[in-house]
């Protein structure tokens, strides 16, 4: 038994001091920076993400993972939206827009974002009340029923929006935009039978 026992402990601290060993071996992405490979290459191979892009957003500083704002490729919307987030939804990243149509579309964009806010927060208060239903000694299904339905309309109501707000944005493009946007997005859809 006294045997076993070293024989366990001795492979845990062989164990215990292999890790961080082949972790070193395996690197951070920091070491060997030759300036002339791509940031993820070494010999021609793929070595994985950068370490930049391991260490998450609030390891980047004020540029970000990919530089600084206005380098393009922003995602989402809103004031924390990524670098350069120009106010053109990304469906529509492939779409050559004039200035005039960048402008329409920005004000589409943004003319919706209080009343999504408004429903997020009609939301969000449903479901603070849904789950204080949890924890009361007693119960009131008519409530219950009434918050679940404020939860569910809300969500209705975003929904509706983003619909009419894409709507609305694809009008501004002319024919032969959106020719080009409906064949991108036939191309992108998803097979039938696909899973």
């Amino acid at each position: 038994m006294k045997n076993t026992t070293q024989n366990l402990q001795r492979f845990l601290l062989a164990t215990v001091l292999a890790l961080p060993l082949a972790a070193l071996a395996l690197g951070n992405g920091d070491e060997g920076f030759d300036e002339n490979q791509p940031d993820n290459q070494r010999d021609g191979q793929r070595i994985g993400p950068r370490a930049d892009d391991r260490r998450g957003p609030a390891m980047h500083g004020e540029d970000g993972p990919r530089g600084a704002r206005g380098d393009g490729g922003g995602q989402g919307f809103g004031p924390d939206a990524g670098p350069a987030f120009d106010g053109v939804p990304p469906y529509l990243r492939g779409t050559v827009l004039t200035e005039a149509q960048q402008d329409k579309i920005f004000a589409i964009v943004h003319g919706q974002v209080p009343y999504l806010r408004e429903q997020a927060r009609a939301r969000e208060k449903a479901d603070r009340a849904l789950f204080e239903l949890h924890a009361t000694a007693k119960y009131d299904d008519g409530a219950a029923v009434k918050l679940a339905q404020a939860a569910a309309q809300a969500d209705a109501n975003i929904t509706l929006s983003h619909l009419r707000t894409e709507q609305k944005v694809l009008g501004v493009l002319t024919a032969e935009q959106r020719k080009s946007f409906d064949e991108r997005r036939s191309a992108d859809a998803p097979r039938p039978g696909a899973n």
